[in-house]
């Protein structure tokens, strides 16, 4: 087939089969990964850009491709109770299945080009690779890897062949039947509560908060999938003390006082210019009501607040976890995650003494001699099309 005026071809190596599609009676397929549900005709793409119709079925093509690699510190993710200290391999594609207005990443998620997918590595290489740079987990990130889940499923298979764990940076936006098989593949998540509103979600996202609450609530009761939220608060839109507490007292209501929550700081990007940067403030005072709501570990960032970085022991008060920026000051956890003066477990994943990554940014440029087609983890073959 030769390609067609999207772009898209099954010739193509980086373009593969997936299986969360229906037929409607209108001729078009629809795509059921995310709640989104876009509907299309041959040689359509999905809102998601790396989704779309071709040869009467729904393909990704991006599998394989990335937008480039980086070596981070999982504080970086955040995840501040995801074996500390250590380092991760990040990726990403292009495309996104939101519409942020504010979108932090918007060159990478709202690119329309698959030019931007400068990088190539099949699931096996990308392993090797972790594992040759010594880091402890790999993350899907800076655009949302639940579009692009049949090669992140297959990346994080191909690492938990070599021990090294997968995390998922995601808005949460996805459907049940995806969401379960997306999630079995996953060690960790950090998940994007972009705000506590339908209003919100709607007009600045152009998506729903229930189907978000869905997802948390799943992660939390039907997976062990260890998972923080972060919500960035952006001046005039989700800030406001009402809000905030509304959040906090869903969260410990729903998931319990343990899952961490990270208030991070929104800076003046893409179609949200005009909105000021978050003054350290707001983060400090949402902190505050959240503690005062029950939960137990409330974090800030993008800005400097050793005291919002710092993870106290709920059993004695200790400061276990001394943070400056991603650096870590003071670690006083066990290997098994338990404090050293006083034996309460604190949540999360341990399994040694902190890392010492610190708080170095490494790109790495990975160079995959073959098409991801030709390796181990294959989906080049048609899928059956769904009844």
């Amino acid at each position: 087939m030769s390609e067609d005026a999207s772009g898209l071809s099954l010739q193509d190596p980086f373009t593969v089969p997936t299986e969360h599609w229906h037929r409607l009676p209108d001729g078009r397929i629809q795509c059921d990964v995310c709640p989104r549900a876009c509907k299309l005709r041959e040689g359509q793409r999905g809102l998601c850009f790396v989704r779309g119709r071709v040869g009467d079925q729904i393909v990704l093509a991006s599998y394989g491709r990335s937008s480039g690699f980086c070596v981070d510190p999982v504080e970086k993710k955040p995840l501040n109770h995801f074996l500390p200290g250590s380092s991760v391999l990040s990726f990403g594609t292009a495309g996104c299945n939101l519409a942020c207005r504010f979108c932090q990443n918007w060159d990478i998620s709202k690119s329309r080009e698959i030019d931007t997918l400068s990088s190539a590595a099949a699931p096996e290489t990308l392993a090797a690779a972790a594992e040759r740079l010594g880091c402890r987990s790999v993350a899907f990130t800076y655009n949302d890897p639940v579009i692009f889940m049949e090669y992140a499923m297959d990346v994080a298979d191909a690492c938990r062949e070599r021990g090294i764990r997968s995390v998922a940076v995601s808005a949460g936006y996805i459907n049940p039947a995806p969401r379960a098989e997306f999630y079995r593949h996953m060690d960790a998540a950090n998940i994007d509560l972009k705000a506590f509103t339908e209003a919100f979600y709607q007009k600045i996202t152009f998506a729903r908060l229930t189907a978000v609450q869905e997802t948390l609530s799943y992660l939390r009761h039907e997976t062990g999938v260890w998972f923080e939220i972060t919500t960035l608060l952006i001046p005039g839109h989700n800030d406001s003390d009402a809000e905030i507490a509304d959040e906090c007292a869903w969260l410990v209501e729903a998931l319990g006082p343990d899952v961490p929550l990270h208030f991070t700081a929104f800076h003046p990007d893409f179609k949200m210019r005009d909105v000021p940067r978050t003054p350290p403030d707001t983060l400090r005072r949402a902190r505050r009501i959240a503690l005062e709501h029950g939960l137990r570990y409330v974090y800030t960032g993008n800005v400097h607040d050793p005291d919002g970085q710092t993870t106290g022991c709920p059993g004695c008060g200790a400061a276990v976890v001394v943070r400056d920026w991603y650096e870590i000051r003071r670690y006083a956890l066990t290997d098994a995650g338990r404090c050293a003066t006083c034996g309460t477990q604190l949540p999360g994943e341990y399994d040694g003494p902190a890392g010492g990554w610190g708080s170095r940014r490494m790109p790495v440029r990975l160079a995959d001699p073959a098409p991801p087609g030709t390796t181990g983890h294959d989906r080049r073959p048609a899928a059956p099309a769904p009844a």
